[in-house]
């Protein structure tokens, strides 16, 4: 998550994805209509009928009912192996008897725009389903993403909110951070099993998280090793709130002799009298450049230094390793990396609290001590120590490699 990323509440989510096609896409005998656009759909002629929604990969029926004329909308809108059967109400057999087949079909996977490191981390199971179904994908997301992606996944149509080219899919899904208890987009929390992963469980793939394949053979142009941070996000939950972390880390990396280049987006950032800045010793390397720059400079760096935010998502798709600073997240909210710094002895983990909602509007949000002397312990406990002890270890690790290979040279 970075500050570009919107997390929003489950109506306005909904609000900002395309809608599906009004009449359910599919035919079939006596002006029956069907689809899986949005959870299963059934349009109904005039007629006394009767509908069953069942789950096919359990046999659990998940709804019946007796309908006049109408719809029949399912409650689950995520992937469900959907089989309608529909009868005339004085016969036992059904007129309509359809499985969910995805095989050749045409299918939409939206995802909400103004997020990075959220959508690097989804977009991988999206591929997987397409794999796994043999289908024809078509993915909704923001200009910059498609941009970053589109070359890599050849086989996937890709196409922003106004430019979507599949106008009657047979099934559609809705991708995103579902809060309040939903159960209705998501089969469980996504705080429950990492922001991340909750992409492979609305989709109803195995979710082992792995990173998105990214263009990785832009050349070296810095000859010197350097390693990249970034220290910005988008509320001050996120950030890492130890006064002297910072400063600490780019001494203890320029005695290791490397550059440090910040990357993020803003050198400063900030909202009413908190503000946040490039870290003292920080080359200046911010700005609002196009991905495929931070990931052209990230590629060659000898490793990342970075908060739970889009630009560590962005470093663990160039496959380096990544040193993650978070408290507000427990560990296993992120993707794995050996790196992952973490203190346990204050509050910790509020962004994984089930009882606990995200207010993106507050941008001093701290749920359980704000206002008090502990707000943000989470992240100031964190010390500058504690991250160079890390990040010794890392370069140590990575000096180890390099001394293996010039052996075998």
């Amino acid at each position: 998550m970075s500050n570009d990323d919107t997390l929003v509440g489950t109506k306005a989510l909904q609000q900002s994805f395309a809608n599906a096609p009004y009449v359910p896409t599919q035919k079939s005998l006596h002006g029956i209509r069907y689809d899986f656009n949005d959870g299963a759909r059934i349009k109904l002629p005039p007629g006394n009928w009767l509908v069953n929604l069942i789950d096919d990969a359990s046999g659990n029926v998940l709804f019946t009912c007796q309908s006049s004329e109408g719809w029949v909308l399912s409650g689950k809108k995520y992937f469900v192996d959907f089989r309608i059967q529909v009868f005339k109400a004085d016969e036992s057999t059904p007129v309509l008897d359809v499985e969910q087949d995805l095989r050749d079909k045409s299918v939409i996977i939206h995802f909400p725009t103004g997020t990075l490191g959220d959508l690097l981390g989804w977009f991988p199971y999206a591929e997987r389903f397409r794999q796994q179904h043999q289908c024809q994908l078509e993915c909704v997301m923001g200009a910059e993403i498609i941009e970053l992606l589109h070359e890599q996944y050849p086989e996937i149509q890709f196409s922003t909110r106004e430019t979507i080219k599949t106008h009657n899919p047979y099934a559609s899904y809705r991708i995103g951070l579902y809060f309040e208890g939903n159960d209705t987009h998501q089969p469980l929390d996504f705080r429950q099993v990492g922001f991340t992963r909750i992409a492979g469980y609305i989709l109803g793939v195995p979710p082992q998280e792995e990173p998105p394949r990214l263009k990785l053979d832009a050349p070296r142009v810095i000859d010197e090793p350097y390693v990249c941070i970034a220290t910005q996000s988008s509320c001050q939950a996120k950030y890492w709130n130890n006064g002297y972390g910072w400063s600490e880390v780019v001494a203890e990396l320029k005695t290791l002799g490397y550059r440090v280049l910040c990357i993020d987006k803003e050198a400063h950032y900030g909202s009413g009298f908190v503000w946040n800045h490039i870290p003292h010793g920080a080359e200046d390397f911010t700005g609002a450049l196009p991905l495929q720059q931070r990931v052209d400079l990230l590629r060659h760096a000898d490793f990342f230094v970075g908060l739970s935010s889009g630009l560590s998502w962005l470093a663990w798709g160039c496959h380096i390793p990544v040193v993650l600073i978070s408290g507000f997240t427990d560990p296993q909210s992120e993707f794995y990396t050996p790196w992952r710094v973490f203190n346990s002895h204050g509050c910790h983990g509020c962004w994984d609290d089930v009882s606990i909602d995200f207010d993106q509007e507050d941008f001093l949000w701290c749920p359980r001590h704000k206002g008090t002397d502990r707000q943000y312990e989470c992240s100031r406990l964190i010390t500058g120590q504690q991250v160079n002890r890390i990040i010794r270890q890392l370069h140590q690790t990575l000096s180890d490699e390099r001394a293996a290979l010039s052996l075998k040279d």
